[in-house]
């Protein structure tokens, strides 16, 4: 798996002119205040499971247009304090699956939120249970062209609505602490991540690993491998679309989400990463707002840093907590 990309050193200083539309933040707005004036209380089911040591709860949220988003909440047993949170996004592909799948948070004294990602949960692990509502046009087979030649439709805006609205419903829950709240994920979870810490105030601490979703028109012109390609395959057929996708993906771009970003953050980087291209994940990276650090993994893939990179962001967590 030779690099393909840029050299560490360029990595490093690279800060990409990304197309910003003039509405981006009227945009949001009003698509979370939208959202927000459609939501209904958080519903909370105790689950019985074999587990011992750590509560689960079955969450459904109001994510976009008051659409119902399930969630896994998990904690420590018999915890009496107000508990800080992580917000957790998943890979594209996957699903919310089972709670025991997904215990280090909980282990280590923190409430888990982990949100099921609308439509997906059966590419991957142990299924989803969020379905997508809202049609789309003509796309190419995956998510990444639904509704993609208008923000308002492109599935996306629906999935960045339904991690930012998350966070609030974490925020009312009996026994979370809403100002100790941190958001974080993989892949699609990573850029997920970065979105809602653009569109969300307050937030304790943002860790998007190896995340996707940034610099589009540079990862799309580079990488072979899906989901970019999904892109590619759509213009290779619709030659005379390429504007409009490009405005639509510039709504949705985790640089112009970075921009905005204050929370401290911690990012990972897999050097040989075909899937998200290095120099995608330093573009957010380089123009985050608030301070972000970054761990390097030159011999990596699109795997990064897996239980290496959990460990550092614990600790990283940790010391902005005290």
């Amino acid at each position: 798996m030779p690099r393909f990309d840029l050299s560490p050193e360029e990595l490093r200083a690279y800060r990409p002119e990304v197309v910003e539309p003039d509405d981006f933040d009227d945009f949001w707005s009003a698509t979370l205040r939208e959202s927000r004036e459609r939501a209904q209380p958080v519903r909370l089911r105790r689950v019985e499971s074999p587990l011992r040591a750590v509560e689960v709860h079955d969450v459904t949220f109001s994510g976009f247009d008051g659409d119902p988003v399930r969630a896994w909440l998990t904690r420590p047993a018999g915890a009496r304090e107000a508990l800080p949170a992580v917000v957790e996004y998943n890979g594209y592909g996957g699903g919310r699956g089972l709670p025991h799948e997904r215990l280090a948070w909980a282990a280590s004294g923190f409430a888990h939120l982990f949100m099921d990602t609308r439509g997906q949960g059966a590419g991957w692990g142990t299924g989803g249970d969020t379905p997508d509502p809202h049609g789309a046009g003509p796309s190419s087979p995956g998510f990444m062209t639904r509704g993609i030649l208008d923000p308002a439709e492109y599935y996306y805006r629906r999935v960045f609505t339904d991690g930012a609205l998350a966070v609030d419903a974490v925020r009312t829950l009996d026994g979370i602490d809403p100002d100790r709240v941190a958001v974080t994920g993989t892949s699609q979870g990573g850029g997920i991540a970065i979105a809602v810490a653009g569109l969300v105030g307050g937030l304790t601490a943002a860790m998007p690993d190896v995340p996707f979703l940034c610099h589009f028109e540079r990862a799309v012109g580079m990488t072979e491998r899906d989901p970019y390609q999904e892109i590619v395959r759509y213009l290779s057929v619709r030659r005379g679309d390429a504007a409009a996708v490009f405005d639509t993906l510039s709504y949705f771009d985790g640089v112009n989400f970075a921009k905005r970003a204050t929370a401290p953050a911690l990012f990972s980087v897999a050097l040989l990463d075909q899937v998200c291209p290095p120099s995608t994940v330093y573009a957010a990276r380089n123009t985050w707002a608030g301070t972000a650090d970054i761990e390097e993994y030159a011999f990596n893939g699109h795997e990064g840093g897996l239980g290496v990179q959990w460990e550092r962001q614990a600790t990283f967590l940790s010391g902005i907590l005290g």
